[in-house]
């Protein structure tokens, strides 16, 4: 649909007016308008464009173009414009219209306001993803007798879905679910894109056969570990007063989520029965504070604590903030990982074995054999599912003799939660810290222009930046791009940090930011886990199409962790967009308003949710049939083994 307007005002992609949004411009336009006249920041930054109003297109297109909008070949989203002879589209960022402006000569003839899906290129088989639970049309459903399809509408009181042609050349078989079967239908929910099934034949009851195995060899693990642990006594902890003084001195307001959290990791630890249990909570919501709590209760009664990260940057993230925590308390805490010299090793372990160390922290190293305690209570687990095979083997071992407490920063799915409910102990913290403020996100062709500003307005509040280039190979090259893009600020010091980099080396680069010493953080994606800087507050994404949605709402976390407004700007290039890249950034670019990070990654959080309770190797059983279905199968298995 098109329509045609008179004007239109094109705002320039800086800081300041990508924050404002939409409906700030469409409410202040006259006012916008009139400051264009009077006031030079206005002036240089704000292009009120007419009907009839003479500008050569080469000097339209060199101001947009210094406004930091991107020239693509077709136009993907905002502050992206195009140019075909006479006429040019254009789409700003404080419009959620795309316009196309045709000349004659050097005079504006039309200006036309084209529907918002016009500027989504059209390529066979694309489909939004939606978050949501109601069916949508385009949507992959499972029916449970017929498999996986695609919902396409409801129509005369019937679901209608389609399914694959019976041959090739053939037309697809639609199927029709009355309204009151729609139990029947649930959505897909999946790691990868589903085959389509076709109707009848026996496929689908292969492929739910094979589900439903791989849902019974895990509940007779889980049943057979549900009753070892059963069986297994260990004395229960004991409240101390020094629980209270510890409690007294967090800064911070604990949430009713995780005071509920609290009673219930108490709750295990009071009992004879030793404690396993998943602590979710999205990053920066206070696991790691309830988790010390714990750790504490346990080094009260006498019990030591080994708390085991997946990199040796989150242990010392962990170590640093377990040692500023128990300054005021006789707890003596040590950390072991490739980042400890071997002459402290050897000591660190014979005081481990003697009792002189009350917690430990470090990497899958303390599972090695020569790690022996005098007297182990509690194990702390961050992100499980990132260890390897062999590591959760020896975690599943310990689970019926030690207590657990799994740390996790993916949210479990309310279907699986339901069907381990009572075999798997899990809290979930879902409300932030008082004083959280939601970290803006905005999805943007890439601009030098713009990363300038974004960077320039962060260093002017004397904030720190991550700057994510996810390719070591180039990494020492996008700093002398980022040099030369800054060589106008003398006060930016860039530091790199990447996964190939000897860890002394990467642990010096951290330091320097810690302290300050430098404001921009060049790194790979090893950010995404483990470091909080609160004065970090603008993150910027070179290249967002090389990330996965959850990737992205991890790297995220990494700033808002204090109580200044952040930043999040996600940069893609439309020349070199591939199929996959541009669902996920369509994604990120439907959920860009505020408080949408679970949106934006649902699709892959739920099934790395998954692999957090149930491990990796159920992840193919899992896309086959989607996961509401697997949760279903696997509730059925659970409760037909545990009265057996």
């Amino acid at each position: 649909m098109q329509k045609e307007r008179h004007e239109f005002v094109v705002a320039a992609i800086i800081p300041q007016f990508l924050e404002r949004g939409v409906l700030w411009f469409k409410e202040n336009k006259e006012k916008v308008k009139a400051a264009v006249k009077t006031q030079p920041f206005w002036k240089q930054n704000i292009l009120v464009l007419e009907k009839d109003r003479v500008i050569k297109p080469s000097e339209l297109l060199r101001i947009i173009g210094d406004f930091g909008y991107e020239r693509a070949r077709i136009i993907f989203g905002k502050g992206e414009f195009a140019q075909r002879g006479n006429i040019i589209d254009i789409w700003p960022i404080n419009e959620e219209k795309l316009f196309r402006i045709e000349f004659f000569g050097n005079k504006i003839e039309n200006i036309i306001a084209l529907e918002k899906d016009a500027a989504l290129p059209e390529r066979k088989n694309f489909k939004r993803h939606q978050t949501s639970k109601e069916f949508s049309a385009g949507n992959y459903v499972v029916h449970l007798d017929h498999g996986i399809g695609i919902f396409k509408e409801i129509r005369d009181n019937y679901f209608v879905v389609e399914y694959a042609p019976p041959r090739i050349g053939a037309e697809s078989d639609l199927l029709k679910v009355p309204l009151e079967q729609k139990k029947r239908l649930s959505p897909y929910v999946g790691f990868e894109t589903p085959t389509i099934h076709r109707l009848g034949g026996t496929t689908w009851l292969t492929v739910k056969k094979k589900a439903k195995e791989s849902a019974e060899k895990l509940a007779q693990e889980l049943v057979a570990l549900y009753a070892k642990r059963e069986c297994a006594e260990r004395m229960p902890y004991a409240e101390d007063d020094m629980e209270k003084e510890f409690a007294g001195l967090f800064e911070y307001a604990e949430t009713p989520d995780q005071l509920r959290a609290l009673k219930e990791i108490f709750h295990d630890l009071e009992r004879p029965r030793p404690m396993d249990r998943i602590l979710c909570g999205d990053v920066g919501f206070g696991k790691t504070e309830i988790a010390m709590r714990a750790a504490f209760r346990a080094v009260l009664n006498n019990k030591q604590v080994a708390l085991i990260a997946p990199t040796a940057i989150l242990a010392e993230e962990h170590l640093r903030t377990f040692q500023n925590r128990f300054a005021h308390f006789p707890v003596k805490i040590a950390s072991l990982s490739r980042l400890t010299k071997p002459r402290e090793a050897k000591s660190m372990l014979g005081k481990l074995k003697n009792g002189e160390i009350d917690i430990v922290i470090g990497t899958h190293r303390l599972l090695s054999r020569d790690v022996a305690f005098k007297n182990i209570g509690l194990i702390v687990v961050d992100e499980e599912q990132r260890f390897g095979v062999k590591q959760k083997e020896k975690f599943k071992s310990m689970r019926s003799e030690i207590d657990i407490l799994s740390l996790s920063a993916t949210p479990i799915p309310r279907t699986l939660h339901l069907a381990l409910a009572r075999l798997r102990d899990i809290s979930v913290i879902e409300t932030p810290p008082e004083g959280r403020v939601a970290v803006k996100n905005f999805v943007l062709p890439y601009s030098a222009k713009t990363i300038r500003r974004a960077i320039e307005n962060e260093l002017a509040r004397n904030g720190q930046i991550y700057f994510l280039h996810n390719r070591v190979e180039t990494i020492a090259l996008a700093r002398e791009k980022l040099i030369r893009l800054l060589k106008h600020i003398p006060h930016a010091h860039i530091e790199i940090i990447h996964g190939r980099m000897p860890e002394q080396e990467m642990m010096r680069s951290l330091e320097k930011f810690r302290n300050r010493e430098c404001n921009i953080l060049l790194a790979t994606t090893i950010i995404e886990n483990g470091l909080d800087f609160s004065n970090a507050n603008t993150l910027i994404v070179d290249n967002a199409a090389r990330l996965g949605l959850a990737q992205a709402y991890q790297i995220r976390g990494r700033i808002g962790r204090g109580n200044e407004q952040a930043y999040a700007y996600f940069f893609y290039r439309s020349q070199h967009l591939t199929e996959s890249a541009l669902q996920r950034l369509t994604a990120l670019q439907e959920f860009e308003e505020l408080g949408s990070g679970y949106g934006i990654a649902l699709r892959d959080l739920e099934i790395r949710g998954s692999g957090n309770v149930l491990g990796r190797e159920q992840s193919g059983a899992i896309n086959k049939v989607g996961l509401n279905l697997y949760s279903q199968i696997l509730a059925d298995a659970v409760e037909q083994f545990g009265h057996r």
